[in-house]
């Protein structure tokens, strides 16, 4: 058992770091604000090769672990979780989705310029009435033999109105309940298909959220993933590499509002001396270090474990699970050491306590993490 990282994965780990604190530091707190998409900052985190990191350099990744992986998104989500979110799906559910599971041609025509940030890219599953129940899909996608007609809508579609291809989960035959369903590549300037209103949103405000909608959308049968009715189990194995990022993400939100309270707190001055020499404040920062710790100690399995070919359903949602309950609390611990600048948007950590919440909810919320927990020790 080695817990050293390697060279090149410590190289990423600085990089990400150094990027994060450059280029997103200065104007996270307007971007959250006005709800502004960081257009200029995803480019520059193309260019720098955090949008396929995983992705084989045949077509234009990083063919990096997903410990890198990992360790990129915790720094990344330390200082902006709405860049790390449009991170996440761009690497986590569709670059690797299409490299696994696309063909060829698929892979060569998209992935290129998915990994390099010149676009990016969607994934769109949830519904009005499929969130958790993933199975109960609406949107549908007949059959017409040269291509499929595309009708439905999507909710809460994270890079809904910024992405240029989007992958949709659809049902072509109904009969066959999960078993009948599609994912299909659809490219933005498809006729049909609309872009609707921005969601207006407790966090990650900076990443656009959109419901989407399509009428009578044509796509050719070349643009659907894997064979007929291979849909649903790619969205189950995109979504349990997604949980990983996810996890990553909840843990960088921890320890970026841990750092925050930690140098605050040897700043401040109470009752003659730092906050930090109050037994009280020493032990929520004691409780706020272990638990960041262990659950990056998860995050690492999880993604060890998908790096080695192990089985990570388990341990991807137990990550999930941990660490964004760590999120959630150490936010709300930061807010309380911050005491009355806590409430004010210049001192960050109210924004990583607003952030924190969807961590608990999107890919999965912790109730169906527990659910998946709990069939893998069953089984």
């Amino acid at each position: 058992m080695d817990f050293q990282l390697t060279e090149e994965q410590l190289a990423v780990q600085s990089a990400a770091r150094d990027f994060a604190q450059t280029e997103l530091w200065a104007g996270v707190i307007e971007r959250d604000e006005h709800q502004k998409f960081p257009a200029e900052q995803i480019k520059k985190m193309g260019e720098l090769g955090f949008m396929g990191m995983m992705v084989s350099p045949e077509y234009g990744g990083g063919g990096m672990d997903t410990v890198s992986y990992v360790l990129a998104m915790e720094e990344i989500s330390k200082v902006d979780a709405s860049c790390s979110v449009i991170m996440s799906v761009n690497n986590s559910l569709v670059c690797w989705g299409l490299e696994q599971y696309g063909t060829e041609e698929q892979k060569r025509k998209y992935l290129p310029r998915l990994c390099s940030g010149e676009i990016i890219g969607a994934f769109c599953l949830s519904e009005p009435e499929a969130g958790s129940d993933a199975t109960m899909q609406r949107t549908t996608a007949e059959d017409k033999g040269d291509h499929y007609l595309l009708n439905g809508t999507k909710n809460w579609i994270t890079n809904g109105s910024s992405a240029s291809v989007y992958l949709v989960v659809a049902q072509t035959n109904p009969e066959l309940k999960h078993r009948g369903i599609n994912v299909l590549i659809v490219e933005k300037d498809m006729p049909g298909f609309v872009v609707g209103l921005k969601e207006n949103k407790l966090g990650i405000r900076g990443s656009d959220t959109h419901s989407l909608m399509f009428t009578d959308v044509k796509v050719p049968k070349e643009n659907r993933i894997g064979d007929d009715g291979f849909g649903f189990k790619f969205a189950m194995q995109v979504l349990a590499g997604g949980r990983i990022g996810i996890a990553a993400q909840a843990l960088g939100i921890a320890s970026g509002a841990f750092e925050l309270s930690l140098k605050y707190s040897k700043e401040r001055k109470a009752f003659g001396v730092e906050i930090s020499k109050h037994q009280a404040i020493q032990f929520k920062l004691a409780d706020m270090a272990t638990t960041i710790d262990a659950a990056r100690l998860l995050c690492l399995q999880a993604a060890h474990d998908k790096d080695a070919h192990n089985d990570y359903a388990k341990s991807g949602a137990m990550a999930k699970l941990f660490a964004s309950k760590t999120a959630m609390d150490t936010a709300v611990e930061a807010v309380q050491i911050h005491g009355g600048y806590g409430f004010v948007k210049e001192f960050h950590v109210e924004r990583m306590m607003r952030d924190a919440k969807i961590t608990q909810i999107y890919e999965g919320t912790s109730e169906i993490q527990k659910i998946v927990i709990s069939r893998e020790l069953l089984k």
